[in-house]
């Protein structure tokens, strides 16, 4: 059996990346003066302006317009020509303290035999989760980052695009990629199609900029054995790309959830990652639930493993923890479910100290996805006991 299977990524300077970026820059600087800060810090952006708002409970102070500019104009959107300019744009903010009902949930519940719960400090505190939600986590060995390939293929391409831009003026910081993959009978084999779009100027030609893109971006990050005769090149497809960023659409944080997770291969949970500091389980489950699953295939007890937590607000363990191999391991689901139980622990407080997770780091995750970097601490080797 044939199909295809298309990921796409994103670089820098999509508007909905500027304001991942953003937020997690605010979580970062949060948690740099108070690693038990509490932070869920959305970003908006259009043409003229950036917007913060949400919650945030901290006993720092961060100046948040301030970062607001250091990020847009670290991204390149430093002058109105370029649609965006981070020294002269609005920068309103709207935040408020954490609802004290959430915070007494994830601070201090902690549930009895019979039932009833007790909220005093000099009670023995487990970190309950900080919203109800359920997280995917997912697996294969399908690349060394044993991620799917159409995904990581994408962000090498987003990546490499934005090194390029910032080494040669006739590119702008909004730019997308995406690849089609052809499988047969469950086995990749080539590349079907590559589409890259990249604002740009009106200095750079379309037919300099496909020949551009082909030799500096594409084939220095695709492997030949991929590519094929049939192999199709959409080099910004709709032509021109001159006005992008904010001032061509408007950006919103959490909007590019399939980016940052597997590409549409796996599903994803019902909450975004950046802008929330790690009590928020759409954050951190996520993250422990790739960690088992990247280990679960690391080990060598299946090709492929997806893994489904949710959570309940307040409590500290999920409510559900479900593994599939899709028939790719000696091991049934239930035995892999079983060796998941038995090495890993998913209460709140376990996946944060494991994952050491109270820590500045999380604008590194926003671009490129949040799965596949080796620095990344849900990406490394834990041997499993069987």
């Amino acid at each position: 059996m044939k199909r295809l299977f298309t990921s796409e990524s994103v670089t820098e300077g999509h508007p909905d990346k500027v304001c991942d970026q953003i937020s997690d820059a605010i979580v970062d600087a949060i948690l740099a003066k108070d690693p038990n800060g509490r932070v869920a810090a959305e970003t908006t952006v259009n043409t003229g302006y950036a917007m913060v708002m949400g919650e945030i409970t901290t006993e720092c102070y961060v100046d948040i317009p301030k970062l607001v500019r250091e990020v847009i104009c670290d991204i390149g959107y430093d002058r109105a020509k370029y649609g965006f300019d981070g020294t002269t744009c609005a920068v309103m903010t709207s935040i408020d303290e954490q609802s004290p009902d959430i915070a007494m949930g994830v601070d201090e519940a902690l549930e009895y035999k019979d039932g009833s719960l007790q909220h005093e400090k000099d009670a023995l505190e487990e970190t309950g989760a900080g919203d109800q939600g359920i997280m995917f986590g997912y697996a294969c060995d399908e690349t060394e980052e044993l991620m799917p390939y159409a995904i990581i293929t994408a962000h090498k391409l987003a990546r490499r695009l934005e090194e390029v831009r910032r080494t040669d003026s006739r590119l702008r910081p909004d730019g997308k990629t995406q690849v089609t993959v052809r499988y047969v009978d469950g086995v990749l084999k080539d590349i079907d199609t590559i589409v890259i779009s990249t604002q740009h100027t009106d200095a750079i030609s379309q037919e300099e900029l496909h020949d551009l893109l082909i030799e500096k971006v594409i084939r220095p990050v695709v492997d030949e054995k991929h590519i094929t005769e049939n192999t199709k090149y959409l080099i910004n497809p709709s032509g021109s790309f001159i006005i992008g960023g904010s001032f061509g659409d408007s950006g919103t944080t959490g909007r590019k959830i399939v980016v940052d997770t597997y590409g549409g291969y796996a599903p994803i949970g019902g909450g975004c990652f950046s802008s929330k500091d790690p009590t928020k389980v759409d954050r951190s489950a996520a993250y422990y639930a790739r960690y088992v699953c990247r280990n679960i295939v690391a080990n060598g007890l299946a090709h492929k493993c997806q893994l489904e937590l949710s959570y309940a607000i307040g409590k500290a363990d999920p409510v559900s923890v479900y593994v599939q191999s899709f028939g790719t391991s000696k091991y049934t689901d239930d035995e892999l479910q079983q060796i998941v139980l038995k090495n890993f622990s998913f209460s709140v407080a376990d996946i944060i100290n494991e994952l050491d997770l109270r820590r500045p780091m999380y604008r590194s995750t926003t671009n490129y996805g949040h799965f596949g970097k080796k620095s990344m601490p849900w990406e490394q080797f834990r041997k499993i006991e069987l």
